[in-house]
């Protein structure tokens, strides 16, 4: 699957910093290109916050954009 923009929500912003929420039946967002379709929503240093896998095991996971631009967006786990 892919990212589903309407299930994408800002929980809150503030200097140029967002915390966003994300939740999805995906098992896995961490994959390459998955919050493409969010690059010109997202910057780096962005914090998102993905309870995902929610028709299975759910699994809540945070991840940080590392790069959003030219219409890609990378994140790696937050740990």
């Amino acid at each position: 699957m892919s990212l589903k923009l309407s299930d994408v929500s800002v929980l809150a912003y503030a200097n140029n910093f967002t915390l966003w929420h994300y939740k999805t039946e995906d098992d896995s967002v961490a994959t390459p290109n998955y919050f493409d379709n969010a690059a010109d929503m997202m910057n780096v240093g962005d914090l998102i916050i993905a309870n995902v896998d929610t028709d299975g095991t759910p699994v809540t996971s945070f991840y940080i954009v590392t790069a959003a631009s030219g219409g890609t967006v990378s994140v790696v786990v937050y740990s």
